[in-house]
Formats: C-alpha cells, sequence, structure tokens
C-alpha cells in the first residue's frame, strides 16, 4: 500500500473519529445560537470533505463506515442553516433562504445519492460506488456554486 494510500485512509479514519458529538445520528442536537449553527456547519462541511476526498480509496467496512457518516451529515445540513445564521466569517448566502427549495432539493439529491454509494458499498459493488461518489461531488459543487459566497 503506498503512502498516499495509507495517509489517505488515516485522514479519513480520522475525520470519522473526530466528529462532531452532537451530530451522531442518534443524539443530534440542534444548533442553539447563530453562532452555533456556523461552527456546527463549518465542522460538518470540513468533514464530509474529507471524507469524499479519501472516499474513493475506501472498500468494504471502511467504505460503508464513511458512507453512513455522509448520510448521516447530509441529514442535518439543513437544520444547520436556519434563518439568521449568516453572523462571522460564514460563506453562506441569503440565496439559501431566498431559495430554500432549490436548496433543500439539492441536499435532497445528496443524501439520496450517499444513500446509493452506501448500498453500493454495502453490495461490493465497485462501479456503482465510483459513480455514486462523482455524482455526490457535483452535488456539493453545485450547492456550493449557487449558495456559498
Amino acid at each position: 500500500m503506498s503512502i498516499r494510500t495509507m495517509t489517505m485512509r488515516a485522514l479519513a479514519g480520522l475525520a470519522l473519529a473526530g466528529s462532531v458529538a452532537a451530530m451522531a445520528q442518534d443524539g443530534f442536537a440542534p444548533p442553539a445560537t447563530p453562532e452555533e449553527a456556523l461552527a456546527m456547519r463549518k465542522a460538518l462541511m470540513r468533514e464530509d470533505g474529507g471524507i469524499l476526498r479519501s472516499a474513493g480509496e475506501l472498500s468494504g467496512a471502511e467504505a460503508i463506515a464513511a458512507l453512513e457518516k455522509l448520510r448521516d451529515n447530509y441529514s442535518h445540513i439543513p437544520t444547520l442553516f436556519p434563518e439568521g445564521s449568516i453572523v462571522g466569517d460564514s460563506k453562506a448566502l441569503p440565496a439559501i433562504w431566498e431559495n430554500w427549495a432549490a436548496f433543500t432539493a439539492i441536499v435532497d439529491s445528496g443524501l439520496a445519492t450517499a444513500e446509493a454509494a452506501l448500498a453500493a458499498a454495502e453490495a461490493g459493488d465497485a462501479a456503482a460506488y465510483a459513480a455514486a461518489l462523482q455524482t455526490l461531488g457535483r452535488s456539493c459543487g453545485q450547492c456550493h456554486q449557487q449558495f456559498r459566497g
């Protein structure tokens, strides 16, 4: 195994291990303040980015764990964007709340794609897994292009 592969796997493991405790699927607590929403969504987006960068190198139980985390994180995204949460160094654009339906449609599409990638990982279908990861990356990019400054 190459050093790059080992590094990517280690980073993916750290991202999974260092998850924001409040975002665990069974114990998610919505943010109480705009500042907390910003901190939580920044942590979630950093985590998802790390997982997506390394997910193509993963297989088996590692891929399943990574995609379970992505799926769980996607399910929390709308809650992390309450109105009035453009505070501090937020890069969120007002367009999120001006076109909430489009924003949540992209999130819903990403969630469905994460679920498809998870199913492919569980089935050991490398081709479907890789295709779903590419689609998921495009979904992230679409949202950032439209709703991030």
